[in-house]
């Protein structure tokens, strides 16, 4: 979620700065929210959005609310998030489906905001729920529109009615209307309708969108949004309300890197939804838009909650089971670890789920460097085996080590330390599936049930666990840094468990895992 990078930088500071305070005095409930109000400034949120949220986050500071807290910095925090998930719509809306098939949706928005690009993601998304959509090329003045959005139907999959050539040819009202009818006739339950646009809002843009919504009667009507458009947003909005009256919002192009900030005043000012979020190019990267999700990333607190609904649908739960009891039973191969992998990258970006983390805005230049293309580095090196070796890595003498780097492009380096790796990796995994505490190198035990590993050793073996365990000064230094940092509880805002957070080390640790390092 780069766009919102800045600001939540912004905003993280200012609350660090609060951590140290035992309790809050007017004066520095007043110097928050003068940060809080430059940072949102900064950002390109509207002013009129600006004042009534820093009055708001205000007036609740100097309140009993806080006064009475046990930590007063946390409340101030959790009072901006409440505020912040207000001023992003308050709860998730969902796209409403007609009654009686086909659901009418009409897309509007400038020309590049990326409605054509929308129009193959949602058709895609709506596939997967088990609709049959239908995409209707109403753009018939930008060139080339109505080839691009073949091309993108053939990407997703999805039917297109597209009876005219575009660039100037043709009346969009009509190729809309007969759209609709030709959906009815064909028992596709969904139509997306992909209008024109224009570089700027003009009556004649607003007349032709106008019309087609007359002439369709369309159940949602999404006002498609650059993130990166600045100040204009919250006018063009307007406009739009005005000559069209959408019925929700779209943010695309999350992942760039404007301010964006403006895109977050549009959902306050028009009184519409936010329905949906693109975060990036591929036709899989759209989410349905969370307010509380998107207020707790923007204050770098996680979202946990579309990390999990994105393993749970990618990962098969009954695969998930066998690989959990091979690794109890010591029988993990580098055939499951590449089956996890690819599992893995069916998920997405690697940056994207480490970026949902609590606390990983602190860790920005370390999530940037990590290299995605070292999975694929490690599967071409597994790839290269036999079923037999990858089955039991102790056969691999130098001459099969050889082998395997040249078929990979690698070297033997590279396929020594992917081995080393691999065996330390399936020894974590066997303590953790064991209910015990795994020690990563240089780190000390890691964060997992407290007293596990006592309960396990019991009396004498306990204690001595318990203390360094090498006899070497250095390396013994770094353990008990290790289990002191395990031990430090409270994120970057003092929310939450700092045990919970991946350090740097921990990142360093997965790049490992993963290749080379």
């Amino acid at each position: 979620m780069a766009t919102f990078g800045t600001l939540s930088d912004r905003l993280t500071e200012t609350f660090r700065n609060l951590r140290t305070k035992g309790k809050l005095t007017p004066a520095d409930v007043d110097g928050t929210v003068r940060e809080i109000r430059r940072a949102l400034l900064d950002a390109d949120v509207a002013l009129t959005v600006v004042k009534d949220f820093t009055a708001k986050v205000r007036e609740r500071a100097l309140g009993d609310e806080v006064n009475r807290a046990l930590n007063p910095a946390q409340q101030v925090v959790q009072i901006v998030n409440e505020e912040l998930v207000a001023i992003l719509g308050g709860q998730q809306r969902r796209l409403e489906f007609a009654k009686n098939p086909p659901t009418v949706i009409m897309l509007a928005g400038l020309q590049g905001s990326g409605k054509t690009t929308f129009a193959g993601k949602l058709a895609k998304r709506l596939e997967k729920d088990g609709h049959t959509p239908l995409l209707v090329a109403c753009d018939l003045q930008r060139p080339n529109a109505v080839n691009q959005l073949q091309v993108v139907a053939e990407r997703a999959g999805a039917a297109i009615f597209a009876p005219e050539p575009g660039n100037g040819v043709g009346d969009p009202v009509a190729v809309a209307r007969a759209g609709v009818e030709t959906a009815r006739r064909q028992q596709h339950d969904v139509v997306i309708i992909d209008t024109a646009g224009r570089l700027g809002v003009d009556a004649e843009l607003m007349k032709q969108a106008a019309d087609i919504r007359t002439a369709t009667r369309p159940d949602e009507v999404l006002f498609v949004i650059d993130a990166m458009i600045g100040q204009d947003a919250v006018n063009t909005a307007k406009a739009f309300q005005e000559g069209v009256d959408f019925t929700g919002v779209v943010l695309s192009k999350l992942d760039g890197d404007a301010r964006g900030g403006a895109a977050l005043s549009v959902a306050s000012v028009t009184g519409r939804p936010i329905i949906f979020a693109s975060t990036g190019e591929g036709l899989d990267d759209l989410e349905p838009f969370h307010p509380d999700r998107m207020a707790s990333r923007i204050l770098d607190l996680g979202d946990i909650l579309t990390l999990i609904e994105q393993a749970q649908q990618t990962f098969d739960e009954e695969e998930a089971r066998k690989v959990a009891d091979k690794i109890a039973t010591e029988q993990f191969t580098l055939e499951d670890f590449l089956e996890q992998m690819q599992q893995f990258k069916k998920m997405g970006s690697m940056k994207k789920m480490l970026g949902m983390l609590p606390g990983m805005g602190q860790m920005k230049q370390q999530i940037d460097d990590f290299d995605e293309r070292e999975i694929d580095r490690t599967e071409a090196i597994i790839r290269s085996m036999t079923p037999g070796e990858r089955r039991n890595p102790k056969v691999l003498n130098g001459s099969r080590r050889l082998r395997i780097a040249r078929g990979s492009g690698m070297t033997v380096t590279d396929v020594n330390q992917l081995v080393q790796r691999f065996d330390q990796a399936a020894k974590m995994m066997k303590t953790v599936a064991r209910g015990g505490v795994p020690n990563v190198p240089g780190m000390g035990p890691m964060g997992g049930k407290p007293g596990a590993s006592a309960k396990r050793g019991g009396g004498k073996n306990s204690k001595k666990k318990s203390g360094s365990r090498s006899g070497n000064p250095a390396k013994r230094a770094a353990e008990n840094a290790g289990v002191a940092a395990s031990e430090a509880t409270g994120s970057g805002f003092g929310l939450g468990a700092g045990r919970d957070m991946p350090s740097e080390a921990d990142l360093a640790e997965l790049q490992k895992m993963l290749g080379k390092g």
